[in-house]
């Protein structure tokens, strides 16, 4: 301690030769005083929370009192170390009641960790001594880091408290002995009379008021550092670092990838991707759900539907991406098409490719999801596509029913995001918009109430679709590096698609979503309607955890079984599972795919593991 004091008087006697440009001629100091109280276990272990809630429960109070001293508030703001002096005591009775501080430093803001960690320390290192001479040390630290703006206080209040026998240096601590561990907290009436002990030595009201602004700057300056990270950042730069390649198509291996593109009638550029392992008398076709794509069926990071299928027989695979598809931008836009568009137009158009592609006498079979199949089955039903030979259909059809709270945000979310807050879209990527943008304000308010995960993206995703924490999917079906990429897997959505399926959820049932309009005269207005003259066997599949679509397939199974006995649907609930987790899932290709094959097989003739 004395070596620092002697080193930091060479410092100040070489600057405050500086004058008007530098330190000032004469130092001028700043102090103020501080309370902090908590609870310490003895001898403690390796958790603070622990150790906090053990030394409450056995009584182990602990306090200090101390005034924290800048000697020249000019050169802490350029001391690296940024060192102040502590003094005053601190009383825990289980130890040894009061100690008198013999010498105590104070550490404003030092960095911790690597710089990409976005973490800084506040230290205070007390060396204690009581009245019958019992020495001890002790170092505690405030954790501050980027958690979000909200856990200033959380952070700066809290100290993370050891104590050790005798005069300990950091050096030291490893061999030391520890006394005791907890937690000390700045309660929020000992911070307000904090507020009113700032004091200084200048000699006019100015130099104290700019000793004063100067220490200020810097903790805020510091907060801004660490905190405002996040509003610096614009999404490119928080995005840069990614484990997956976007669109990456590398986890399908050993086959043949062509990209088929097309247009649709009404003048709708898409695509679909054929995944070709050898020629097939079945062929599978995939359509994804609403702001997903192609990317779902052939994630890296498991086994993915696109590569179990080539595995188990089914070696001619196409997948769908629609005008929903993430891979597009017709949703980055206002617009007003419903999924009767999609079924009048995307569908259709995507089926003849396949058929012009694939040729005479193949066996075509569907798996859908989400929106992309109530999309489908609007298609099936509504007479506009045929030659279909079976059809697997994950979380909801043609009967959607949702959570009630999905109903309320049905309800009014299209009203509020487009004619009130004026969003073009929902993006589950806001939270990393730049600055003070309005979607990254709505994206933090909805991650207060998400505390299931860290994952913003993901906290969005919940309030898009369904209800839950999560809604899409379970927590513990996804692999952790699926989760950190869920932003780069669902995208973002405009508002009248939801008007169809809120105008679908009160009736129960999909109908035409505007029945003067003549551009869908050729679709039925409730597609139920046609389900007698619709022989297509179709494998109904949900996860029992479904917090998006609920029971929406069973309903669908149970209903078409009425209105058309002696169909040859099935119907699968694969326990544990959610709506999305079910087509990508870590053991997707253990509990869900097998059952997808075993349907298809025994729609087609015959066919063997690949």
């Amino acid at each position: 301690m004395a070596t620092a004091t002697k080193n930091r008087s060479k410092k100040n006697a070489g600057k405050s030769k500086l004058g008007k440009t530098g330190v000032n001629s004469h130092p001028v100091s700043l102090e103020f005083t501080e309370e902090m109280k908590g609870f310490v276990s003895m001898p403690g272990s390796f958790n603070y929370q622990e150790d906090y809630a053990a030394g409450k429960k056995a009584g182990n109070y602990l306090m200090f009192h101390l005034t924290i001293r800048v000697n020249d508030t000019q050169f802490f703001v350029y001391d690296p170390d940024e060192t102040g002096e502590a003094i005053g005591w601190v009383e825990c009775q289980p130890l040894g009641g009061r100690f008198e501080v013999e010498k105590g430093v104070f550490n404003c803001f030092v960095d911790y960790g690597k710089p990409s960690a976005n973490e800084k320390h506040m230290k205070y290192r007390l060396f204690l001594k009581n009245k019958a001479g019992k020495k001890i040390t002790l170092n505690g630290f405030k954790k501050v880091v980027d958690d979000g703006i909200l856990n200033i206080w959380r952070d700066t209040s809290t100290l993370y408290t050891t104590v050790y026998e005798g005069y300990v240096d950091e050096k030291a601590e490893p061999k030391a002995t520890v006394l005791a561990k907890g937690i000390l907290h700045i309660l929020e009436k000992d911070f307000i009379k904090q507020m009113t002990t700032f004091k200084s030595n200048g000699r006019t009201f100015s130099e104290r008021k700019d000793a004063l602004f100067r220490f200020g700057e810097l903790f805020m300056g510091n907060l801004w550092e660490i905190y405002g990270a996040q509003f610096r950042k614009a999404e490119p730069e928080l995005w840069r670092e990614r484990d997956i390649p976007v669109f990456t198509l590398e986890g399908v291996k050993n086959s043949k990838i062509t990209f088929h593109p097309f247009t649709t009638e009404d003048k709708i550029a898409l695509n679909l991707v054929r995944f070709q392992k050898k020629e097939s008398k079945d062929v599978v076709v995939l359509m994804h759900g609403l702001t997903t794509s192609t990317d779902m069926f052939v994630m890296p990071e498991h086994k993915n539907l696109v590569t179990y299928l080539h595995e188990n027989g089914f070696t001619d695979v196409w997948s769908f991406d629609w005008r929903g598809s993430l891979r597009f931008n017709y949703n980055l836009f206002p617009h007003r098409y419903t999924l009767d568009d999609i079924a009048l137009y995307d569908v259709p158009a995507a089926l003849k490719v396949v058929k012009d592609a694939v040729g005479a006498g193949k066996r075509i079979h569907f798996v859908v999801h989400c929106v992309g199949s109530i999309s489908f089955f609007m298609s099936l039903f509504g007479g506009k596509i045929d030659g279909v030979t079976s059809v697997v259909s994950n979380s909801v059809s043609l009967t959607p029913n949702v959570p009630t709270w999905s109903k309320i945000k049905l309800a009014f979310s299209p009203f509020l995001m487009e004619s009130i807050f004026r969003f073009p879209n929902v993006n589950p990527r806001w939270h990393y918009l730049p600055g003070f943008a309005s979607g990254k304000v709505l994206a933090k308010f909805v991650s207060l109430f998400h505390h299931e995960c860290d994952e913003p993206a993901c906290h969005m995703l919940s309030l898009m679709w369904g209800t839950g924490w999560p809604a899409c999917y379970e927590h513990a079906n996804l692999p952790d590096i699926t989760h950190r990429r869920v932003g780069d897997l669902f995208g973002a959505t405009s508002m009248n698609y939801y008007r169809h399926i809120r105008k679908a959820v009160g009736r129960k049932a999909m109908i035409k979503y505007t029945p003067t309009d003549n551009r869908y005269d050729a679709l039925p207005n409730n597609y139920l309607d046609k389900a007698s003259e619709v022989k297509t066997p179709v494998l109904f599949m949900t996860g029992d955890q479904n917090k998006v679509f609920k029971d929406s397939n069973i309903i669908a199974y149970e209903t078409l079984n009425r209105l058309n006995p002696g169909n040859k649907n099935e119907l699968f609930i694969a326990e544990g599972y959610g709506h999305q987790d079910t087509l990508m899932g870590k053991k997707s290709d253990k509990d869900v795919f097998p059952k997808i094959v075993e349907f298809l097989r025994k729609n087609s003739n015959g066919v063997k593991k690949g």
